[in-house]
């Protein structure tokens, strides 16, 4: 593991670790410990009382707060439980069902990283006094040809998680530390192991944090129940073909649930349009992309920022897909156009483009809907 500090001893460093309670950060903290630093530990108590959430407590629940205290008070460290409950609805909840609700299809993961938790969380390290903010995300931290620090792919892609932090700005990264990026999972189980850590085996979880029954549209429906409202299904040609029960319930290329038979070939989810409370559908044919447009772009590839011209770079559509090759050009607005090299399915507003340069992660946008998608010839 590199140094947190090159010029500072252990002894002399705090770092902060953000601990959820999960056996990625449990370990973060070990080897913290281990290796002599100052370490605090630190747990976000993100619940919502309102009848919106099933479950309280988000990324960090009763029993996930009560493991992370357990493993803190394992190792020896001071532990400190944050209320972020009002800062992660207004950042991640709400605009959860405000993205539903346009048609969208969001990702919180994002929207937390980028500020309940590398915002505000990276704040209050500071004010504490640490020199590190230290997570449990599969990414790597590197140098680039002029100093500054770089986010690289995690050596295990199963468990990579750049797609989701691709709005850290190079100022947080300077700030931050991924000591499990080197590491693929199996390492990390036996890590957990070799410290005895009370959440050795505990499972991973697999749901959003907030939505642990997986009902995502309930939540949308109490907060948004104008997504919830019944609608037509249409063809390419505006021929009703069916009925929905609101927008929220489909994504850009679902295929089932759509309640539709009698068709020539299968059918797919092509776009939404909520504002007519419309559900387009069409044959998989009709959902290669090779042209949309991202917004809030974020560019962390050094500090000239997007060549203007634009670049030749790989681009990650959905943290389940692998990178392709595209060419991303700025559009002087914070945006950019991104052509794809090869049509690609599974294009879908709301979700993240992540620009890739190899294993070094350039930065990324949203995917905008609306004129900004088109069609393959």
């Amino acid at each position: 593991m590199e140094p947190v500090i090159t010029h500072k001893k252990p002894a002399d460093t705090r770092v902060v670790v953000a601990m959820s309670g999960g056996v990625d950060s449990s370990v973060v903290c070990a080897l913290m410990a281990e290796a002599g630093y100052d370490v605090v530990g630190v747990t976000l108590q993100l619940y919502d009382h309102g009848a919106a959430i099933q479950k309280k407590g988000a990324c960090c629940a009763g029993q996930d707060i009560y493991d992370a205290r357990r493993v803190a008070d394992s190792l020896g460290v001071p532990h400190y439980v944050l209320d972020y409950e009002d800062r992660f609805r207004d950042a991640v909840i709400e605009d959860f069902a405000d993205t539903y609700a346009r048609g969208e299809t969001p990702i919180p993961c994002v929207r937390c990283n980028q500020t309940v938790k590398f915002r505000d969380l990276l704040a209050t390290a500071r004010d504490l006094g640490a020199d590190a903010l230290a997570t449990g995300h599969y990414v790597r931290r590197g140098a680039g040809p002029d100093g500054s620090a770089r986010m690289l792919r995690a050596i295990d892609p199963g468990r990579d998680q750049s797609y989701f932090l691709f709005a850290t700005t190079a100022e947080q990264l300077d700030y931050l530390r991924f000591p499990l990026g080197g590491l693929e999972k199996p390492a990390t189980r036996a890590l957990a192991e070799r410290f005895s850590l009370p959440v050795a085996m505990k499972p991973d979880s697999q749901d959003i944090c907030f939505v642990p029954d997986g009902d995502y549209a309930s939540i949308v429906r109490k907060l948004r129940p104008e997504a919830a409202e019944p609608g037509d299904i249409v063809d390419l040609d505006g021929n009703v073909v069916g009925r929905h029960e609101g927008v929220i319930h489909y994504t850009v290329g679902q295929r089932r649930g759509l309640g539709i038979g009698g068709t020539e070939e299968p059918l797919y989810v092509v776009r939404l349009d909520p504002r007519h409370r419309r559900v387009i559908v069409g044959p998989r044919a009709a959902l290669g992309i090779d042209r949309f447009r991202i917004g809030e772009v974020n560019w962390i590839g050094g500090a000239a920022g997007m060549p203007a011209a634009g670049i030749d770079c790989s681009v990650k559509i959905r943290s389940t897909t692998e990178p392709v090759a595209a060419r991303v050009t700025p559009d002087g607005e914070g945006g950019a156009e991104v052509h794809l090299a090869e049509p690609q399915r599974g294009v879908s507003p709301g979700q993240a483009c992540v620009l890739y340069d190899g294993d070094t992660v350039l930065g990324g946008g949203w995917i905008l809907r609306g004129e900004s998608l088109s069609a393959a010839a």
